[in-house]
């Protein structure tokens, strides 16, 4: 059998079933998409130096989104139907190991058992029931996200983005709460190369110019700082000026940079005397990325807020905000709310989630499975002169070349392995499940070190 066939065998779809839904020339061309074999094995090095060939049924998808989807990404040239585990499959019958994993987003990979049966059985019950009333699911889960961190109450939002918009929501009323007289800070600090999010209030703490430009003028009164540089953001704080300092303990979109305690510790410093709020994004690098629950673990130092979303319900989306008493003290009926957020659809997923992730040796599982692919990685990568640096914490890694990674990310693509960029675009980002095994891990990092010549190929 081939790859996906494989797949199919273990998680059987049913083509007709879900074709008969479509019109007829859709039909016949899903059905024609799951009997194409699988092409024949090819050594990593011979995949990445063959441009691989798109199928009809490939090319027909891709002419479909070009026609009626917005054009808002630069897509991989790949058409996914299938995952298992750390496994994706695409419409041609190929198996990737998927690097990526949604965004860092498919925390126990694909299709894991406990989230999908968690899932099946509440979508039996009640999928959605807004927030006019109670659901049972989503007091449990702020009730364990509670028990587990600094926080004493949880908001719910669908996305990173949205719980950006909730603590800079938050922000700013706990300073007007404060401030009863008018005189109530209203700006924002974040750091170079920091990412949090898409909406017009989080874009505004993006530090990429190109995310921000076109839709300028964006929310005002946010100030940048370099990553790292203690002095200048204490500046920046004791102006009076700032509401709330936004930082990522390890940057994820930004380059897999990592804060330093000194660093956590000042602007925690800074803040308090100050009177501004603490906030740590963690909507990528928490819940057992870095190989802590939370990444500022490590460090000793806890915000008033803290954003989390990608992983929670291992691909279903949710968002949240996490917030000390003094802050949630400000927050009255109404000014704030979401139709989606905080479903118990979601939120039943997210707890099975969870269970997994705080299960006893899980996170010690990661934390040695990054230790060990960052040094597989530095053995094999090493001597290349295009690697420059490799870091991160648990299995958030990156690889900075002087080069764009993009050459390189596309014949890894070829070679069967599925990656992200980051940073400049000259970071190749390494986020896979955290249920990755070893074996997987090298199989990554001999898929790279194989498709490296690609990189020379793009400068010559």
């Amino acid at each position: 059998m081939n790859s996906l066939q494989s797949f199919l065998a273990v998680a059987p779809v049913k083509p007709a079933a879900a074709a008969a839904r479509l019109p007829s020339s859709r039909r016949a061309r899903v059905s024609a998409c799951l009997a194409i074999p699988a092409p024949a094995p090819t050594t990593p090095a011979a995949a990445a130096s063959a441009r691989r060939e798109l199928s009809a049924a490939s090319r027909a998808v891709m002419a479909d989104e070009a026609k009626y989807i917005v054009g808002t990404y630069k897509r991989a040239q790949v058409v996914f139907v299938a995952g298992r585990g750390c496994k994706l499959y695409d419409i041609d019958g190929r198996e990737y190991l998927d690097m990526a994993a949604g965004i860092a987003v498919n925390a126990l990979g694909h299709g894991d058992p406990d989230v999908d049966a968690a899932a099946a059985d509440q979508r039996g019950r009640l999928v959605h029931a807004s927030n006019v009333g109670y659901t049972v699911p989503q007091v449990e889960l702020a009730k364990r996200l509670v028990e587990a961190s600094f926080a004493d109450r949880a908001f719910f939002a669908n996305s990173g983005t949205e719980a950006n918009e909730a603590a800079i929501k938050f922000a700013r009323k706990y300073q007007r709460v404060a401030h009863p007289n008018g005189d109530a800070p209203t700006e924002f600090m974040s750091f170079t190369n920091c990412f949090h999010g898409r909406t017009i209030g989080s874009l505004a703490l993006t530090s990429k110019v190109q995310y921000r430009e076109p839709f300028e003028p964006v929310m005002p009164g946010s100030t940048f700082v370099e990553y790292g540089n203690l002095e200048e953001a204490k500046k920046v704080i004791q102006s009076g000026k700032i509401a709330a300092v936004f930082v990522e303990p390890v940057q994820g979109e930004g380059g897999i940079h990592s804060a330093t305690k000194e660093f956590l510790q000042g602007l925690r410093d800074a803040c308090d005397e100050a009177g501004a709020l603490l906030v740590f994004d963690e909507v990528q690098c928490g819940l057992g990325r870095t190989g802590y629950l939370w990444a500022h673990e490590v460090y000793g130092v806890v915000p008033d807020i803290m954003t989390l979303a990608k992983p929670l319900a291992n691909g279903l989306p949710i968002g949240v905000a996490l917030v000390t008493e003094k802050v949630a003290a400000a927050i009255n009926y109404g000014d704030h709310g979401t139709t989606f957020g905080g479903g118990p659809f979601v939120c039943h997923a997210a707890l099975a989630t969870l269970d997994k992730i705080q299960k006893p040796g899980f996170l010690a599982e990661v934390t040695k499975k990054g230790e060990y692919f960052k040094q597989l990685l530095k053995t094999k990568l090493s001597g290349n002169p295009h690697v420059k640096e490799i870091r991160g914490a648990g299995l958030i890694v990156g690889i900075e070349l002087d080069v764009p990674a993009g050459p390189l990310v596309d014949a890894c693509l070829n070679a069967g392995v599925f990656l992200l960029t980051a940073g400049k675009g000259n970071v190749v980002r390494l986020v896979p499940a955290l249920i990755v095994s070893e074996k997987e891990l090298e199989q990554a990092a001999e898929v790279i070190r194989e498709c490296l010549p690609a990189l020379e190929a793009s400068t010559s």
